[in-house]
């Protein structure tokens, strides 16, 4: 699964209209069709896509939309959530924060507070994160490991691909817990301000 194949079935998923439940059965059934290495190559590209998108800019930008609660986790699940908005979505975000005052799910939530928000509607989205494992380990009988043989294959997939994955790694974490990223701390997200104008924890 090379990074065009991983996006072609992010965007499928993201063209899907169940709730993030069926989404997740649904996407989990197109890996089980599949080899078990192709569980490992998605999880090896969605690692990456999360990866890039872990900027501080970006970080500062889902810190807003929910008031200044986006934790360590919480802000990786963000990342996920991303990704899951398909290619398009994913690399104007990435090159611009801003342009999240432009994605529907972030639209809808404008004017209410985050209590109110349903699950399926928080920008976060852990369980994807987990969906190549339960493939990987259905396909391979490895079920009871824990998903160690899942994660060294991983690992090893990883290395093999590091040239072709190489780059800018912005989304490396800084010790403290904020990501770090090229962009400076002070990243003008006027449209996002505008839609959530209490200013987010930090900012």
């Amino acid at each position: 699964m090379n990074e065009d194949a991983f996006w072609a079935l992010i965007d499928e998923l993201s063209r899907r209209t169940e709730d993030l439940e069926e989404r997740m059965e649904w996407l989990r059934t197109e890996l089980l069709r599949r080899p078990a290495a192709e569980s490992v190559e998605f999880q090896v590209r969605l690692d990456d896509a999360c990866e890039v998108a872990g900027t501080r800019a970006l970080w500062r930008a889902a810190d807003r939309i929910e008031s200044g609660a986006s934790t360590d986790d919480g802000f990786h699940y963000f990342t996920l959530w991303l990704v899951g908005q398909g290619r398009k979505v994913y690399d104007s975000v990435v090159a611009d924060p801003d342009a999240l005052a432009d994605v529907p799910g972030i639209r809808a939530l404008v004017g209410r507070h985050r209590n109110e928000w349903d699950d399926d509607e928080w920008p976060e989205w852990e369980w994807l994160d987990y969906v190549a494992q339960d493939a990987y380990d259905e396909l391979t009988g490895q079920e009871d490991d824990c998903g160690e043989e899942f994660d060294d294959a991983v690992d090893e997939r990883a290395e093999e691909l590091a040239d072709e994955l190489a780059g800018d790694f912005e989304g490396e974490w800084e010790e403290g817990g904020e990501p770090r990223g090229s962009r400076p701390e002070g990243v003008a997200t006027p449209r996002l301000t505008a839609l959530f104008p209490l200013a987010a924890s930090g900012s």
